[in-house]
């Protein structure tokens, strides 16, 4: 049998050798597939069962080894909605199966994926280039909580509601010595730079606007809205009321009616009084925050934190004698409808509305397997969880994913034309390994002759 099993292994060489070119090639013809995974070929040698000192080198077989956890480059690219993996995981996606009255039907077990050219469909889902949808959880706008278990990810075209203003930020520096227009006129007169105590009220009547200007300064104005998303613009002016050492006051006002004549309210005292002690530092308020609504030209706002923070006002000494700006910002916005989405850090689906706004609408996890090369391969870069490979679990994908990023072929054209000469070589030799056996039994046949 030695003839006949020389050729039978070599013939199972040609066969392994065989498989490991068509490896070959199909790694070679994905090197440019977004996401392709190359299959390697290992081979194991079959010994048949012989005594000691009888032992056959046997046949060889060959088996595909999967490299679904050798990451491929990532190539940036202009389209926000793009995503690549830097490390371990798998997206989690769905394939369509049909339609059912115009509404898409998914089907199937859950598959995994590192392709990452997702792009929005016409209906808002993420939809890879071989036709897989993407899964996620879907987060509320308003308040980014998870708003449903992990399903296809379906951005609304839906308006984001408008958010009512609820704590204005104000940091700035008050002059310790006031500059006023009556101080400038007095020519620093001692107290000059004090509201006199007449406008010391908590309305300031039309008629006094303009003693009121000439003994305050300017401070910022900001835009407010309502839960209607109504704008509600709150200029603001500063009046120092007391210069007493180790606890000089201030007052805000803000501009309550732009129209008022007469007698009627034009500015709006802050009830809460602001003091500093010796070094400029704020006392009171303590906590640094007034709640405080707004009524401006007959709109109210809902009730607002002004949150100047514990050192967020100082009184420090001021060449100008004016406010020194430091930061002013409010957390409400009107209605917005969406412009644009896109893919942020942590896997966060951020969408951009017409408001100014960018907020998260859902999250992608990443799914992890104790044994992810022994998935099953499937055709659209994709793989199925098996018994081998087990369970997946989902977790945060954290610094992992890049937005506007997708992952490339871990393919290695260089090192593919290295393994394909030493393929053809093994194959040419175990061809001649069949030509010296049919010449062995040749001469065998010769023999009767």
């Amino acid at each position: 049998m030695g003839i006949f099993g020389a050729m039978t292994t070599a013939i199972s060489g040609l066969s392994s050798q065989s498989f490991a070119l068509e490896n070959i090639s199909g790694n070679i013809a994905n090197s440019r597939t977004t996401g392709f995974k190359r299959v390697d070929t290992s081979f194991a040698d079959l010994v048949p069962d012989q005594p000691l000192g009888r032992e056959l080198a046997g046949s060889v077989g060959a088996f595909s080894r999967n490299t679904a956890t050798v990451q491929g480059d990532v190539q940036v690219t202009s389209i926000g909605t793009n995503v690549a993996i830097s490390g371990e995981g798998f997206f989690v996606v769905k394939e369509k199966t049909s339609d059912n009255g115009g509404a898409a039907v998914f089907g199937g077990s859950n598959l995994y994926t590192r392709r990452g050219d997702f792009q929005l469909d016409r209906d808002g889902r993420l939809v890879s280039g071989t036709g897989y949808y993407l899964m996620g959880y879907p987060l509320n706008p308003t308040n980014g909580a998870q708003n449903g278990p992990l399903q296809v990810l379906q951005i609304s075209a839906n308006n984001l509601p408008a958010r009512a203003t609820g704590t204005i930020k104000y940091n700035a520096n008050l002059p310790k010595t006031p500059k006023t227009a009556s101080y400038v006129a007095s020519n620093n007169a001692a107290n000059s730079e004090l509201l006199s105590v007449p406008l010391q009220v908590a309305a300031i009547k039309a008629s006094d606007n303009s003693a009121f200007l000439d003994q305050t300064i300017p401070g910022q104005t900001i835009t407010t809205y309502d839960a209607a998303g109504s704008p509600i613009s709150i200029n603001l002016r500063w009046a120092k009321t007391s210069n007493t050492a180790g606890a000089e006051t201030w007052s805000a006002y803000y501009e309550s009616d732009t129209a008022a004549t007469g007698t009627a309210t034009r500015w709006t005292q802050i009830p809460t009084a602001i003091t500093f002690n010796a070094s400029g530092q704020m006392t009171a308020p303590a906590n640094g925050i007034i709640a405080q609504t707004f009524t401006v030209n007959g709109a109210t706002t809902p009730t607002i934190n002004l949150n100047f923070g514990t050192t967020g006002l100082t009184q420090f000494s001021d060449a100008n004698g004016s406010l020194n700006p430091g930061s002013l910002t409010q957390d409400g916005y009107p209605s917005g409808n969406i412009q644009n989405v896109s893919v942020g850090q942590g896997g966060r689906v951020m969408a951009g509305y017409s408001n100014g706004q960018t907020v998260a609408v859902a999250q992608i996890p990443l799914a992890q397997l104790p044994a992810d090369n022994l998935m099953k391969r499937k055709d659209g870069g994709v793989f199925e969880a098996t018994l081998e490979s087990g369970e997946a679990l989902l977790a945060d994908a954290g610094r992992n994913i890049q937005g506007g990023a997708v992952e490339n072929s871990n393919v290695d054209i260089a090192d593919e034309f290295s393994k394909m000469i030493v393929t053809q070589q093994a194959y040419s030799a175990n061809t001649k390994v069949v030509t010296t056996a049919q010449s062995m039994l040749q001469d065998v046949i010769n023999i009767i002759r």
